[in-house]
């Protein structure tokens, strides 16, 4: 049997609208909204008893998708928001722009923070990480050319 696709990333976050409308800037589409709960959820998570609340977030050209999830119940156990970009685990997503510039500009309204510069790869891309909402850490891709 093949791999046919990669449904989700998911995000566990406290605002959850914060996190949206963050998203939304970038420039993700909200899917929808969704309460997950019941003990099916659990069984799958291994978490027992749980009560999320998740927003699922489409890239334009809908071939990706950003899961946001903010848990009511069980209360959240970690915190790698503040990692850096060489901490083990899943640390960031990346997301080609059309103008990283513009981007940065427009996500700091909502408190982006570049993490250290934008450089240049080649004649390839223009490159950055940023911290989001809630410090997570976005990658940002220029496509040069």
């Amino acid at each position: 049997m093949a791999l046919k696709r990669m449904d989700n990333i998911g995000i566990v976050v406290e605002d959850l609208d914060g996190a949206i409308d963050f998203f939304r800037e970038l420039g993700l589409e909200l899917e929808g909204r969704a309460m997950v709960e019941g003990e099916w959820a659990g069984r799958v998570t291994g978490l027992g008893d749980q009560h999320v609340e998740i927003a699922m977030m489409r890239t334009p050209d809908g071939h990706s998708r950003l899961e946001l999830s903010r848990f009511l119940r069980p209360a959240v156990v970690a915190d790698h928001r503040k990692a850096p970009v060489n901490a083990l685990g899943y640390l960031r997503a990346m997301f080609t722009v059309d103008d990283i510039d513009d981007t940065l500009a427009r996500l700091g309204a909502h408190g982006a923070e570049l993490v250290g510069e934008v450089v240049r790869y080649k004649d390839v891309y223009r490159l950055c990480y940023i911290r989001g909402p809630e410090g997570l850490l976005i990658g940002l891709a220029q496509e040069l050319g």
